[in-house]
């Protein structure tokens, strides 16, 4: 995206007069109005308009100039948790751009100036990180906006997925000439879980087991996103035995919900015991078998 600066033609250290005056020149120029029909020009005229709604502020160019939002307004704070203030940058009309349409289109063509054309306000945009919980459950989120410190609670449905985006229709920049508002536009980041790993609706977990519940079988109790619950390990359990918990995976649309996958995994005492260790010696004398059969090329 162009650099405000550029697209207004003035240096980093212009007057908030020069850019007043610079934006006059060029709003004349570009607007709709004395280019009907010219979809080019109508598309500078926004990208001009956009540029001025925050350099013509001075508190919204601060903000710019430290890097704090970007070319569209948009938060460079990596989301918020709890509340951040939200940037009140996003849409170009009211205020000292509406006082300058006034004071140039006013007179056009003889008073012929038919007044601006309605455009949608500009839609703004957030990021948030949720953990891995809140994402498979949902949950609630305030945010707090910039502009008179405005706060909105925003609903995260559950089985929201890591990249998703949340669309708040209408609760963006009001818009311009009668235009509806534009939207509040949040996107999504999941933080990986220690131990539970999304595959599509389905939750996956790799669940220890010691050598006695592998070999005899037991019940053993196992995390889900629903809280702990019992699961049967049958006898003769190997690494790499999956079993299945139904209707402990995420949320889909319609309210029906994945599995929880388990897959087992041997493990044996941290501490070397010697009786063991005998005990498999004798055994393996009378029952030998190749563990790595399958890997054999054939």
């Amino acid at each position: 995206m162009k650099n405000l600066y550029s697209i207004l033609g003035v240096s980093k250290g212009a007057s908030q007069q020069e850019i007043k005056s610079a934006y006059r020149k060029l709003a004349k120029q570009h607007h709709p109005d004395a280019n009907p029909g010219d979809t080019k020009v109508e598309e500078k005229f926004k990208e001009i308009s956009a540029a001025y709604h925050i350099l013509g502020d001075e508190k919204l160019r601060a903000r710019y100039d430290n890097g704090e939002i970007d070319e569209s307004g948009q938060e460079k704070m990596g989301g918020f948790r709890g509340g951040h203030r939200a940037s009140s940058a996003g849409g170009f009309g009211g205020g000292a751009a509406e006082d300058i349409f006034s004071e140039i289109f006013g007179n056009l063509r003889g008073g012929g100036f038919r007044g601006r054309v309605p455009e949608k306000g500009r839609d703004r945009k957030f990021a948030i990180e949720i953990d891995f919980m809140e994402a498979a459950l949902g949950g609630k989120r305030r945010l707090t906006m910039g502009d008179g410190g405005r706060t909105l609670d925003v609903t995260i449905p559950a089985g929201v997925t890591d990249g998703q985006q949340i669309r708040l229709r209408g609760q963006g920049e009001a818009g311009a000439g009668g235009g509806p508002a534009g939207d509040i536009l949040i996107n999504i980041t999941v933080q990986p879980h220690s131990f539970f790993r999304r595959e599509g609706q389905n939750v996956v977990i790799e669940l220890p087991i010691s050598l006695p519940e592998a070999v005899l079988g037991a019940t053993v109790k196992v995390p889900t996103v629903d809280g702990t619950v019992n699961l049967k390990v049958p006898s003769g359990s190997n690494t790499g035995t999956k079993l299945r918990l139904k209707g402990k995976g995420i949320a889909a649309k319609g309210g029906t919900r994945g599995d929880q996958m388990v897959s087992l995994k041997v493990v044996l005492p941290d501490k070397q015991d010697e009786e063991l260790q005998d005990w498999v010696t004798k055994w393996a004398e009378k029952h030998d078998y190749d563990a790595r059969s399958k890997l054999k090329a054939k």
